[in-house]
């Protein structure tokens, strides 16, 4: 097996080198790579790998450029200091991470998930993970909305993001649903809704709804592989989640 290794400072770079060969005698390291640029160069060259070991910042960028430019048709462990909202992100897209310092137990599972899984990593598939990474990387850095501005009668009350339960339809008017039960129409979409709150947070069950994970209370297996969900504070409305739609909203709640 032939590994690639991206990462600027020499010192990890070496100590990720020599996990590696404890581990694995067998894995062979094609090259090591230290920048951005490096490593489009390499890809142009045809050069390919089994496996590659990817920093995510390096000097001259996010290693994510070089991925949007050379779609990766290799599987890929990120090694990192994010912190943990981001690795939720990577998590959520079936995408491997070590973060740093890294640990050689940890370097172990990664690779042993490689091992297991190497058949799903086709070109195309793989290529469709990354897409759906920067996605959400994109997403995840939007400015999300803290709060909402609703009417009650003749007063406007200021709803933080926190105290939603659910966003939801009915006869063409999106209603906020709060935790604490009570209900305010609102002046956005759903589609508009869905780009403004925190996708880690909230999830978009289906064209009615968007929920928050707390307002989620029990999930059935239902008809034809869909999910219902039971909502807290409860719907008069069935709340499906389609079969299309349902692995991803597992990995989310897994997330």
């Amino acid at each position: 097996m032939k590994a690639l290794i991206i990462e600027d400072e020499y010192p990890a770079a070496e100590r990720l080198e020599k996990l590696i060969k404890k581990l694995d005698p067998r894995i062979e390291i094609a090259c090591v790579i230290d920048s951005v640029e490096a490593a489009k160069r390499w890809f142009k060259s045809g050069s390919t790998v089994d496996l590659i070991f990817s920093d995510i910042q390096l000097s001259d960028g996010l290693s994510f450029q070089i991925f949007d430019a050379f779609p990766a048709h290799s599987p890929i462990i990120f090694t990192t200091s994010y912190d943990e909202y981001a690795i939720k992100a990577f998590k959520v897209k079936s995408i491997d991470y070590l973060l740093k310092p890294i640990k050689l137990h940890e370097l172990q599972q990664a690779i042993d998930k490689y091992k297991n899984f190497k058949g799903d990593f086709s070109p195309q598939v793989y290529a469709q993970k990354i897409d759906s990474l920067l996605e959400s990387l994109e997403i995840r850095n939007r400015t999300h909305k803290m709060r909402f501005l609703v009417k009650n009668g003749e007063q406007l009350i200021p709803i933080h993001q926190e105290q939603v339960a659910y966003f939801y339809t009915a006869n063409e008017l999106a209603c906020l649903v709060g935790c604490d039960g009570r209900q305010f129409l609102i002046d956005y979409s759903l589609e508009e809704l869905e780009s403004m709150v925190d996708p880690l947070s909230f999830f978009r069950l289906n064209r009615q709804f968007i929920a928050r994970v707390t307002a989620i209370q029990r999930i059935h297996s239902y008809f034809n592989g869909k999910l219902k969900i039971d909502l807290r504070p409860e719907t008069a409305q069935e709340v499906l989640v389609s079969r299309e739609k349902a692995s991803a909203f597992k990995a989310w709640l897994d997330g």
